[in-house]
This record gives C-alpha cells, structure tokens and sequence, in this order.
C-alpha cells in the first residue's frame, strides 16, 4: 500500500552527508565503467572492420546505428525494473524484489522476439532508409541480419542490469561489462581475419559476446530467486506490471529521441562542415552524459529503497546531495571540455573549416553542463520514484518547445550556433520541469509498490 507523503525540510547533518556520499560513489563510480563499457562494443567493430575497407565500415556504420535505436527505446528495460526492485529492497521484500526482476525478464524476451522478426524482415529497408550507398547496402545487411540475434540477449542484459541495480549491486553489471568487451574485442578480431569472415564474423563476435553477458547474468538472477525461493515461471499480472511501470519511460525515451534526431536533421541543412561538427559535438555530448547518468543510475537505486521503506527525509537528503553532485561534476566536465579543445579537437578533424564551427558549438556545449548535471540527477530520481507518467508528459512538453526552434535555425542565419543554443533551451526546460516537480511531494510514495 503506497502513501503520498508532503513534502517538508530534510535533514542537514553533516554525518548524512557523509552517509549519502559514500553510498552515491559506491554505485556510481562502478555505474559509470559499465556506462562507458558498453559503446566500446561499437568502437571495436569499427576498429576492426575499418580495415576491410570503406564500404564495410559505412554498411556496419549504417546497421550499428539502427540496432542502437532498435534497442535503445527499450532502456526503460532497465530503469523500471530498477525503481521496482529497489523499492522491495527498501521495503524488506527481497523475495517480491528478486521476483519483480524475473517478471523484467521475461518482458524483455517477450519483447524481443517480435523486434528480431521486424529486424530480419526489413533490414534491407532499413539499410536504404538510413542512406546506406549501393555498395555499403549489402553488408549492412548481413550485419543487421545477424546482430537481430542478439538482440533478445540484449534485452536481457537491460533488465537484467536493473534487477541487479535495484538490489543495489552496480559492480557486477560493470565486471560483465568488462569482460564483455573483451570477448568481444576477441571474437571479432579471430572470426574477421582468423576465419576470413568479414562483416559476418564482426556481427557473429558480437552476438557470441552479448549472449555471454546474458547468460552470466540469467545464472546470476537464477540463482538468487532460487536463494529467495521465487518462481521462476512467467507470471502474467507480474510481467502487465512491468509492462506499465515502463510504459511511460518508453514516451520519454523516444521524446528524447526524436529530440537528438531532429537536431541531426537540422545540423544536416546547414551544410557538411556543420554537419560535421555537430557529429563531434554530439559524441562529446554522449560521452559527457555517461557521466552524469552514473550520479542518474546511484539515484533510481537510492531513492527506490528509501521510499520502499517509507523514509521520506532521507529520500529527500540523498536528492538534495546527488543535484550538488550532479551540479558540481557538471561544472567541471565544462570546464575541462573548454581547457582541453587543443587536444580532442584535431583527434576528430584536420579540417580547419570544421574545427572552425566546433569552436562555438563546444563552449555552448561546456556552457550547459551543470543545467545537465542537475537534469540527469532529477530524471533519475524521479524514475526510481516511479514517477514515469510525469517524466513522459515533460518529455512531450520540451519536445513540443523544442521543435519549433530548432525548425526556425537554418532560416535564422544563426547556423550550428543557434542549433546549439537551441539543445541549451532543450535542456533548461527540461531541468525546469525537474525541478518543479522535485520542489513539490507529489513523486514522494512511499511502499513497497507504486500504485
């Protein structure tokens, strides 16, 4: 039974402060070596496929970027199982706890198999949508063809990850993580030269390596709800709740998205060394972000279990605590961005024309990094509220904010500088739909069930 619960001042002793730090950092620092971990999967392939030649690495360019999308509107995998068990956890239900993440699991491969289907009937599609050449067409293909069969793993690994987080073990999901990229670092390496298969060895060392990650943790799961003697059968109002806690989290997602998306399409008008830049621009923006979503990922695990088991001051210290970490890692990553231009810009570019109009669009990429620091804390704290449904509406209302702007840049005269200002607008409005929310008690239930 959940309680709405005001909201009034928490506790300020240093000692808690204390207390909540060393608590964020324990699941953070870990939180962020698997947050970086996981792109190493497509850094490796293209590392290696590089060397076959051009038109496979823009066909493995081209599959990996619609395999990221296919399976990254199901992140909610991952954050929903997070809030839920954490809240058993805090509530002393570690059995209903273990038991909400078997229910995530077999959502996820209920999931699964309708989007390897899709995936293996429309790649061809696929490939020509997102703009691959007639020469790179086919082996995007072979690629997304074979990467599909992973992707039931990788589903897995989500909501497995959230069960571990939620029961407040970041340092496994970071050892897999590790261990991951090395096999597939290795596979691919042996099944693309040693075998003499190419593209297809590349996509095979992929789905081998993800398929291992899933099967370390399904014995890891398995053994724990055998531990807590939980059913490991599908129960369906177990996996309908599952379903609804991460419905929300999948608008919000896919807002985001079409965010990120649209102001690709934008930077694309203005020309390609705008384009360009805007790429560099953005994976720093997603590197940056790891680190923040680690402060995120300590917060959906924290707060879950402090409101499953009713402690409102310590939910609200713990927030209070992660928005001066967010803030603060946010002001520096800033700053390091700006210091460290010499020395990252010629790594992504020769070009002077684009490091020209990089020149602008970092510093108002370093510019809005507290506002980022505090959006990714708050995202996160409210997600492991079970908050979903609000963090969708904000979503659709910034995207609606958004859209017009970013519409109006190559009309403008403004070029990738406007773009730029107008992602800074993105996110201030999002922060201030956070923040307004944050203010208020309403996302404070407590419980071990969000209702």
């Amino acid at each position: 039974m959940s309680t709405l619960v005001p909201m009034t001042a928490a506790p300020t002793e240093p000692r808690a402060g204390r207390r909540h730090d060393r608590e964020i950092l324990s699941l953070a620092v870990p939180a962020f070596g698997a947050l970086v971990a996981e792109p190493l999967f497509l850094m490796a392939d293209s590392a290696i496929v590089g060397h076959l030649g051009t038109p496979q690495l823009a066909g493995v360019g081209v599959a990996s970027a619609a395999l990221a999308t296919a399976t990254g509107v199901f992140v909610f995998l991952a954050y929903a199982t997070t809030a839920a068990v954490a809240r058993r956890i805090g509530a002393g239900d570690r059995r209903g706890a273990v038991q909400q993440g078997v229910d995530g699991l077999w959502l996820a491969l209920g999931l699964a198999v309708p989007v390897v289907l899709l995936t293996l009937l429309l790649a061809p599609w696929v490939a020509t949508a997102l703009g691959a050449s007639p020469t790179a067409a086919p082996y995007a293909v072979t690629y997304l063809r074979i990467s599909s069969l992973g992707i039931p793993a990788m589903l897995l690994v989500l909501a497995a990850t959230g069960v571990l987080r939620g029961l407040q073990d970041t340092r496994t999901p970071l050892v897999v993580a590790v261990a991951g990229f090395a096999a597939n670092l290795g596979l691919n390496a042996g099944l693309v030269y040693g075998a003499g298969l190419g593209v297809a060895g590349s996509a095979w060392g992929t789905v081998l390596a993800q398929t291992g990650m899933a099967a370390v943790y399904l014995v890891v799961v398995v053994r724990g709800a055998r531990r807590e003697r939980a059913s490991l059968r599908p129960d369906r109002a177990g996996i309908r709740a599952s379903a609804r806690a991460g419905g929300p989290l999948l608008v919000r997602t896919l807002s985001l998205r079409a965010v990120l998306m649209l102001a690709t399409a934008v930077a694309a008008r203005l020309g390609d060394d705008q384009v360009a830049a805007h790429q560099v621009t953005m994976t720093l923006f997603n590197f940056l972000a790891f680190a923040l979503d680690a402060i995120a990922i300590a917060g959906q695990a924290i707060i879950g279990r402090f409101l499953g088991a009713g402690d409102v001051p310590s939910a609200k210290g713990a927030t209070r605590r992660m928005v001066e970490w967010g803030v603060g890692s946010g002001l520096l990553l800033g700053l390091l961005a700006v210091l460290a231009r010499p020395l990252y810009i010629p790594l992504f570019t020769p070009d002077p024309a684009v490091q020209a109009q990089l020149g602008t669009a970092l510093l108002l990429l370093a510019l809005s990094q507290p506002v980022a620091g505090l959006v990714f804390v708050l995202d996160g704290v409210l997600m492991g509220a079970g908050d979903g449904p609000y963090l969708a509406r904000a979503a659709l209302a910034t995207l609606a904010v958004f859209t017009p702007v970013a519409l109006a840049v190559p009309a403008s005269g403004t070029g990738l500088a406007g773009l730029w200002w107008a992602m800074n607008l993105f996110m201030l409005v999002r922060a201030g739909f956070l923040v307004w929310r944050a203010r208020g008690g309403r996302w404070l239930v407590t419980g071990a069930v969000r209702s």
